[in-house]
């Protein structure tokens, strides 16, 4: 089941998120670090009505935020759609114990089929560049690889843009 996350919720979100900050740096992947994703990020994203998660068996194993709002690093990307009527990802979040169970997958469609529904023209978001797993997971769902923007506070290597065209 894919549901909207609730505030009580979010110590069980950020033990998730902190279990893939550690199984990324211990690949070599610092996409994720003390500064994000936050407590404070989650708390926003829920009281917005954009996080959610994923449950199996009763428990929390994902989430994901899908937001109308585009990032400030966002705007000089040259993107395939005008900034007009698109979804954004962030925060896409799988516990590493249960990776590789089609979960992530499941959340990516649940944010494409709400783009559909709703007349989006694309869905947008972004991937570290050292996440070589992330961007294949991205480009077999058909999106597009476009600039690299960057986030001082958690790394000094790109990311990469990315946009499907619904």
């Amino acid at each position: 089941m894919i549901r909207p996350a609730k505030i009580g919720e979010i110590h069980q979100i950020m033990s998730i998120t902190k279990a893939c900050a550690h199984h990324m740096s211990a690949q070599g992947i610092e996409q994720w670090n003390d500064h994000y994703p936050s407590q404070e990020i989650f708390k926003n994203d829920i009281e917005r009505g954009e996080l959610y998660v994923k449950e199996s068996d009763g428990q929390i194993v994902g989430c994901i935020c899908i937001t109308t709002v585009m990032d400030e690093e966002y705007i000089p990307v040259k993107w395939l759609t005008p900034n007009e009527i698109n979804l954004y990802v962030h925060r896409l979040a799988i516990h590493p114990d249960l990776q590789g169970r089609g979960y992530a997958r499941q959340l990516m469609d649940k944010a494409e089929n709400m783009a559909r529904a709703g007349n989006y023209t694309s869905v947008r978001l972004d991937t570290f560049s050292k996440n070589e797993r992330n961007q294949r997971f991205y480009e077999a769902r058909g999106y597009k690889k476009l600039e690299s923007i960057y986030f001082p506070k958690q790394s000094p290597h790109p990311f990469y843009c990315y946009e499907l065209i619904l």
